[in-house]
């Protein structure tokens, strides 16, 4: 296995809204360049999000590859309620959770193959990286590998809450409208999911 970290993939710059809208009805007459336009510009976030879910980047290929596909045999029923990514991204939150349900036990045990991109960003990484403790000089690299093993010991739920918020960098109100949830049950997990993860990390405190 090629242990090398993944590079975040370049990120196509958004289409606006009435250019997304055009793709999509494009795409809905059968045009699959605009479709595979429309991939173009989610896929990476939505390998991002599998990746941290799955701890593997094969998983997330391979699940981001079925979630396109059922969002093309899909597409007929898009009515535009909501933006492509939005609704391209509750198809992924559902499958990413089925899979972990399937797979729990492997995925328990498995090992992140390397780190998880964007992690840096979590607040608990954060605030660990800027204590005064003895731990204060233990490298990022090891840092970053306890926090990923801390964070696959939290639910399907608390685990999804903390990885879209505080490393995708989603907004309450967004993560509450992709997982159909109160903004206060959001809120809710995400604090207890913190409250999980300091403690699981507690030996890094001063």
């Amino acid at each position: 296995m090629d242990d090398t970290p993944p590079q975040p993939a370049p990120v196509a710059a958004a289409p606006d809204p009435a250019a997304e809208r055009e793709l999509v009805r494009r795409a809905q007459r059968g045009e699959l360049a605009a479709y595979e336009e429309l991939v173009r510009h989610t896929h990476p976030q939505i390998y991002r999000l599998l990746y941290h879910m799955t701890a593997n980047r094969e998983d997330a290929e391979d699940l981001a590859q079925e979630i396109f596909l059922k969002a093309y045999a899909a597409l007929a029923r898009f009515h535009g309620n909501s933006s492509f990514y939005t609704w391209v991204y509750r198809i992924a939150i559902n499958h990413a959770l089925n899979f972990r349900e399937k797979n729990r036990r492997r995925v328990l045990d498995l090992r992140l193959d390397d780190m998880d991109a964007g992690i840096e960003r979590d607040p608990t990484f954060v605030e660990l990286r800027a204590r005064e403790s003895p731990y204060r000089d233990v490298t990022m690299a090891e840092l970053q590998k306890r926090l990923n093993t801390a964070l696959q010991k939290l639910s399907d739920e608390h685990r999804m809450v903390v990885v879209l918020h505080d490393i995708e960098g989603l907004k309450h109100h967004e993560i509450a409208q992709m997982m159909k949830l109160s903004e206060g049950t959001v809120r809710s997990r995400l604090f207890y999911a913190r409250q999980q993860l300091q403690r699981e990390l507690a030996e890094f405190a001063p």
